[in-house]
């Protein structure tokens, strides 16, 4: 999944963008957007406000045209989970200045993490291709819908997950992130190679294994691995060699933030 985010002052066309970008993306790929609003999107004291306010994180409102999703969080990694769950292949998100997403900028505005910056005239190709040359964002509910998406699925009986996180609290010490780095080119083979290793044990449908790099906080996601297989006593084994062969075989190195200082970790061992 892609991700961009467009920015810019009030009234410098950021949705005239927004709409030329997902035209093109529209071509190749299904397209989600996430609009930053100060307004908002359906009143207080609806239906919709009383099954929030009773205790409801999510409510759907379902119309003969079109249906509309309400979390009770605003904060914009909840939406893109939520995007990741309807398996789009890019998501154009408008404004969010603040946020680490890689953006693409109209005119002067400042915001953190600026790939590009355009004017108005700005075509639909040349944005298009700004959005993929940017890196995937890879969440586990995608990559369990890519291996649904496997023609084989049929013969499988089971999908099992595996997630590692930044553990916080460790003995007597508290992580506040990780940092992580690899060999990209050797860590992408050497990651394909388990896969394929994997896919070739008995009972084995798919198997995808992904691995995040840079700082990851407290709390967040590492690695995922997702198996499918025909049964769950051939999927669990293969669920913990997957783990023990990418801790072994790649090349990612791993630096810890703690309260006391920072090392890396094959120094500190």
């Amino acid at each position: 999944m892609k991700v961009i985010a467009i920015v810019g002052y009030k009234k410098t066309g950021k949705t005239t963008l927004v709409e030329r970008l997902v035209s093109e993306l529209a071509k190749t790929g299904k397209v989600g957007t996430i609009k930053h609003s100060q307004d908002e999107i359906l009143p207080f004291g609806g239906d919709t406000d009383r099954h929030l306010a009773s205790g409801a994180s999510v409510t759907i409102g379902v119309t003969p045209t079109r249906s509309v999703m309400v979390l009770k969080t605003s904060d914009i990694n909840s939406a893109l989970k939520e995007m990741s769950m309807q398996g789009v292949d890019y998501v154009v998100v408008e404004g969010f200045k603040q946020s680490r997403l890689p953006k693409i900028a109209i005119g002067d505005v400042e915001a953190e993490n600026i790939v590009a910056r355009v004017d108005i005239n700005a075509t639909g190709e040349q944005l298009a291709a700004i959005a993929k040359a940017q890196p995937d964002e890879v969440t586990l509910p995608e990559l369990i819908a890519r291996v649904h998406r496997n023609p084989e699925i049929k013969k499988a009986g089971a999908i099992g997950t595996f997630t590692g996180i930044v553990r916080e609290i460790a003995k007597n010490e508290i992580t506040k992130a990780l940092e992580f780095e690899s060999y990209d080119v050797v860590a992408k083979e050497r990651i394909a190679k388990i896969e394929a290793d994997l896919k070739q044990a008995p009972g084995i449908v798919d198997v995808i294994i992904h691995h995040k790099t840079g700082r990851i906080e407290a709390g967040e996601d590492i690695v995922y691995i997702v198996v499918a297989a025909g049964h769950r006593q051939e999927l669990f084994p293969i669920l913990r060699e997957a783990i023990e062969r990418v801790k072994e075989e790649v090349p990612i190195w791993k630096k810890e933030m703690t309260v006391s200082g920072e090392y890396w970790v094959h120094d500190k061992e």
